[in-house]
């Protein structure tokens, strides 16, 4: 019963110390927001700016799988190219280490009296009505919450030096008589740590606590944080798994990168790990005594890991194209017909903040855009260009008809998740946009699809419609296309920088048109030129075209964050 309690008080305690850890990521995410965005994305010019942009960021949200799975769904939304994230993966790599001197340095002192003051003093912020007051105190909060759980951690791992049979039972791993079986079998089980734990900083809070602790040697430790560089490349690629191929790739460059640098360093572990040893006894050291304690070992390990660290990416960054090469042959492109069925842009969702969330759907509104442009060509297409090739048209029309229903409801889903979670009003309003646009988009779908089989029906009975009133449907059909590649534009587009005037000028040509081609149509039916049937079918493909036009209006009145485009044209 004693072995259980003491089991599950370290669990505890390590859950108190990834809860807190989980609080400050997040935190720091949604108070930098756009800017966290706009940093990666416009940081990542060249590899070098890559390197110190993945740092930064890393250092910033205290957690290098927060950064790859935000680089993994940046490359998976389009916002960055396999090339511009492998700067930021190695970069990670860098700032991760960071997390190591914080606990090795600040740990040695009793943390838990300042810990509880952060917490009082950042609790009353966390009802503030101000998002960026809420978000800096739920990082404080966290990173008080943080401590208080590595100081239980250490108190419930006890002092294996006081228990003889538990030292007899540890010594069988530490010892193995084969050379490097230890060193192999300690980096093994640092990766399963942090395969367990889903968190590379928690991983080595545990190693630094089984190294204080005494439980371990330093070269032990130094050992598993190699295994933990493996374990935590994992995170992103459970993000990437349903992904697109090139987020797939981009979490493959880290796995790889991360496995190069633990092959060459477990080749001059022994002697590197005695350098640092030889530091660590050095005069220096000795007189930094007092401040480090006695034990510093420790700043051991956090000089272990950081110089490793750099001294990976100083080495294989040289290789990083190389790499990247290796990594587009272990995972091929697959066809546009592959990705179509299936959203491209929304990853796992892991670590992920809302305004990330939000950057995934906007990008997989403007794949769905793309859809839709598509199927209205393949229905001009299927009037007036590739008549040999009708059945193929409908059965592709068809198909993507199917897929757009498929993403309306996906997306929905996902952002009825998104907005489960602690939100502002103005990311709960973007949600409404974006389901907005979705439902429109699915809605032009529609449309297309049910022109498409009052095509069918026109063929089947043999009904042939005059060559000017074909003409009529060839006009309004150009003009909705051209108002749909102009939506896609503007979804590109920001806000300030879309011509209001100009969409409008789009729907009254298509609503001109369509009066023009009623007065048209009438005098048609009095003349007798066409039968009632031919009238009804031709009627029904212009009413629909100027549908279109009034659901691709409705898109854009989201798009701005307006309900009525005409009046906001007068109000300015």
């Amino acid at each position: 019963m004693d072995v259980i309690f003491a089991i599950l008080q370290i669990l505890g305690s390590l859950g108190i110390f990834i809860y807190g850890m989980k609080l400050m990521s997040e935190g720091i995410q949604n108070a930098a927001g756009d800017k966290l965005r706009s940093i990666l994305s416009g940081m990542t010019k060249n590899k070098y700016l890559g390197i110190l942009t993945g740092f930064f960021i890393t250092t910033l949200v205290q957690s290098s799988s927060a950064t790859t799975v935000m680089v993994v769904s940046f490359v998976n939304a389009g916002l960055l190219t396999l090339t511009e994230s492998l700067g930021v993966i190695m970069g990670a790599n860098i700032g991760t280490t960071v997390t190591l001197w914080i606990i090795a340095v600040l740990g040695k002192f009793p943390m838990t009296k300042f810990a509880i003051a952060l917490i009082g003093l950042s609790f009353p912020f966390i009802f503030s009505k101000k998002d960026k007051v809420k978000y800096i105190a739920e990082f404080i909060l966290g990173f008080g919450i943080l401590f208080i759980g590595l100081d239980f951690l250490k108190g419930s791992v006890p002092d294996i030096r006081s228990n003889p049979e538990m030292l007899s039972f540890v010594q069988n791993f530490t010892d193995l008589s084969i050379p490097y079986a230890s060193i192999i079998l300690f980096v093994i089980f640092g990766s399963i740590l942090t395969l367990v734990v889903q968190s590379s900083s928690a991983a080595t809070a545990i190693t630094l606590t089984l190294l204080i602790q005494g439980w371990i040697p330093f070269e032990l430790a130094c050992a598993m944080i190699l295994g933990e560089n493996i374990g935590t490349t994992v995170t992103a690629n459970i993000a990437a798994a349903i992904g697109n191929v090139h987020a797939k790739r981009a979490a493959r460059f880290h796995f790889i990168f991360n496995v190069l640098g633990v092959v060459w360093i477990l080749i001059l572990f022994i002697p590197y790990t005695s350098i640092i040893h030889g530091m660590l006894d050095s005069a220096l050291f000795s007189s930094m005594a007092d401040f480090l304690g006695k034990n510093n070992e420790r700043i051991g390990l956090a000089i272990f890991h950081t110089s490793f660290n750099i001294i990976n990416v100083l080495m294989l960054m040289w290789f990083s194209s190389q790499i990247a090469s290796w990594v587009i042959k272990i995972v091929p492109s697959v066809t546009d017909d592959d990705e179509e069925f299936k959203l491209q842009h929304i990853s796992t969702g892991l670590m992920s903040t809302p305004e990330l969330s939000l950057m995934e759907a906007r990008k997989e509104i403007r794949q769905f855009a793309k859809l839709v442009e598509k199927m209205s060509s393949n229905v001009y297409d299927l009037f007036f260009e590739k008549q040999k090739k009708v059945g193929k048209l409908i059965d592709k029309i068809k198909d993507r008809e199917d897929i757009t229903d498929r993403m309306d409801l996906e997306l929905n889903d996902f952002l009825a998740k998104v907005s489960e979670s602690d939100i502002s009003k103005n990311t709960s309003n973007e949600i409404k946009q974006l389901l907005s646009m979705s439902g429109d988009m699915e809605r032009i779908a529609d449309i297309y699809f049910e022109i498409t089989k009052n095509f069918e029906r026109l063929k089947r009975e043999e009904v042939e419609l005059p060559a000017n009133a074909k003409e009529e449907i060839k006009e309004i059909m150009l003009l909705v296309i051209k108002a749909i590649s102009f939506m896609r534009t503007n979804l590109n587009e920001e806000k300030q920088d879309i011509q209001i005037k100009e969409i409008i000028s789009i729907e009254k040509e298509i609503n001109a048109k369509r009066k023009e081609v009623f007065t048209n149509h009438f005098l048609r039916l009095e003349k007798g030129i066409y039968t009632p049937k031919q009238g009804v079918l031709f009627i029904d493909f212009v009413n629909r075209c100027e549908r279109i036009g009034d659901h691709i209006m409705n898109v854009h009145e989201a798009i701005l964050g307006v309900s009525d485009l005409y009046a906001e044209v007068e109000k300015n």
